[in-house]
């Protein structure tokens, strides 16, 4: 007889290491909701696999009682490909942060995305260099005093939706630290979506960059500092009497006020549509940033393309169906051959 289905709870995912982050840290909170909605994509904690480069967000595997790779600075999307393209049946999770993922490990995010693996990338960004003690990243605004940028930073930052967007990916969505129920929708839709799905979670650093996020991450200010994305909605923000929704003049985004019992579409406000064939509506929205606009905080572009070790398996199945299965000590000992030896 077959073994009754165990049904798991976050207990379950709660590694027995002591977490370690500042007092105050976006981490803990990151952490505790990937715990909360674990249960609900996998039946064994064993068919999930975290994977994390170098940086304070890449403890992460610690502190999940599942499979998990801490590897090298940047490089956490290519482990992560080998484990998915090997063992497709898995769950696979890379965390990185603004400085692992964008910096040392920009060409390997820009690679995995663009294969569009079935697996999920969450981007935890607090525009600074936490691990090691507060040197500029490349997401800290221009500007930004540093220890490495005493003067202040000079480099033109990365935006990581549009670099996301760029490399083709097929899911991008944004969510904040602090909203425990918007970011367990984010994780739910990120892991139905079936390819890459890159998630940035906008993280504070209590320490080395604190209240960078304040004004979307608190209650007060976040209504008019922020957009709600929704399918088929309107983008409008602000409060009851201080009305504001986002229009396209000319292909460049713009801001109006809004009465309370206008119509926001017969003012001609954008209605969001996640699933635009074309990237150019997303790439408008990546372009929303504090303070001149509303930052958009929801998933700002879903479309269908084959995973890559799907395509990968069909190739083997073909390449073995054709020619065999192959012999791999007739394929060393095949073409030109050395003897190496003494005189």
């Amino acid at each position: 007889m077959a073994a009754p289905a165990t049904t798991l709870s976050r207990k379950d995912f709660v590694s027995t290491q002591d977490v370690r982050w500042c007092p105050g840290c976006g981490d803990y909170s990151i952490l505790a909701n990937v715990q909360r909605v674990m249960p609900e994509f996998v039946d064994k904690r064993e068919d999930v696999v975290f994977v994390s480069g170098i940086g304070c967000s890449s403890r992460f595997p610690y502190y999940m009682n599942t499979y998990g790779f801490h590897t090298i600075h940047g490089r956490a999307p290519s482990f992560a490909t080998g484990i998915k393209a090997s063992r497709p049946e898995l769950s696979v999770w890379v965390i990185t942060g603004d400085g692992d993922g964008l910096s040392i490990g920009g060409n390997h995010l820009l690679h995995t995305i663009r294969r569009n693996l079935d697996l999920q990338i969450l981007l935890f960004n607090n525009k600074i260099y936490g691990l090691t003690k507060g040197q500029y990243s490349p997401t800290s605004d221009t500007g930004t005093t540093t220890k490495s940028s005493p003067q202040g930073s000079i480099d033109y930052p990365i935006d990581p939706i549009s670099f996301a967007l760029g490399a083709g990916a097929t899911f991008v969505a944004r969510t904040i630290d602090v909203d425990a129920t918007h970011m367990q929708q984010t994780l739910r839709r990120a892991h139905a979506h079936k390819g890459t799905a890159f998630v940035e979670i906008l993280q504070n650093c209590p320490v080395f960059n604190d209240g960078v996020w304040e004004d979307v991450q608190d209650r007060k200010t976040r209504i008019e500092s922020s957009i709600s994305l929704v399918q088929e909605e309107p983008l409008v923000f602000g409060s009851p009497g201080n009305l504001k929704g986002v229009v396209m003049i000319g292909g460049d985004p713009s801001v109006i006020d809004l009465a309370d019992d206008d119509d926001p579409r017969e003012k001609g406000v954008v209605v969001h549509d996640e699933f635009l064939d074309s990237t150019a509506y997303a790439f408008a929205l990546a372009t929303l940033s504090r303070p001149d606009f509303p930052l958009p905080v929801g998933v700002l572009r879903e479309s269908t393309k084959e995973p890559y070790e799907q395509m990968l398996s069909a190739q083997i199945d073909d390449a073995i169906a054709t020619k065999g299965p192959g012999d791999l000590e007739a394929l060393l000992n095949s073409g030109d051959t050395w003897t190496v030896g003494t005189k």
